[in-house]
């Protein structure tokens, strides 16, 4: 059971990363973007540590407030459970 959350994290994770990444790239050639809405599933189904690595490495959204604030208040529930579920 264990084995499996840690690599759903991995994965979701990678995926939020990814996405960040991808956007930041559409971003900056005026392409179809991907909706903020998916973004923030991504980071609030585990992807948040992920998404907020993409955010700071790329440079991307943050000036959002939403995510500025929501991303890391993600990481922090998802920390918080992780360690009740397993403390």
């Amino acid at each position: 059971m264990v084995k499996l959350l840690l690599l759903y994290l991995f994965l979701i994770n990678a995926l939020g990363l990814l996405l960040m990444l991808a956007d930041k790239a559409k971003a900056r050639k005026n392409l179809w973007r991907i909706p903020e809405r998916t973004l923030m599933t991504v980071a609030a189904l585990g992807g948040s540590l992920g998404c907020l690595i993409g955010m700071y490495t790329a440079r991307h959204k943050t000036r959002h407030w939403k995510f500025v604030v929501g991303v890391p208040s993600l990481l922090v529930l998802q920390i918080l459970g992780l360690a009740l579920y397993f403390g």
